[in-house]
């Protein structure tokens, strides 16, 4: 799965995006966010606040109880402020 990396996300983990096999035990977007906390600590800094974090799944906003399903892409952003 291609994992995409937005702003705040993308400049703790130091990647704008990443391919990996994921572990198939892994249902939902949250099963995916908690997998990856222990890739590193840019990943664990990242995602320390998963309940404020947005995702999209083949670039269709969902929730993180969301299933995984056959989907290509997570898209993973930090909470957006605007002005």
């Amino acid at each position: 799965m291609r994992l995409v990396y937005f702003a705040a996300v993308r400049e703790a983990i130091g990647i704008a995006f990443e391919d990996l096999d994921l572990p198939i035990q892994l249902r939902t977007v949250e099963d995916a966010i908690d997998w990856l906390v222990g890739q590193s600590s840019g990943h664990a800094l990242a995602f320390q606040d998963k309940a404020r974090l947005r995702f999209a799944l083949d670039q269709e906003m969902v929730p993180a109880d969301s299933a995984l399903g056959d989907a290509g892409e997570l898209a993973i952003f930090p909470p957006v402020t605007g002005g």
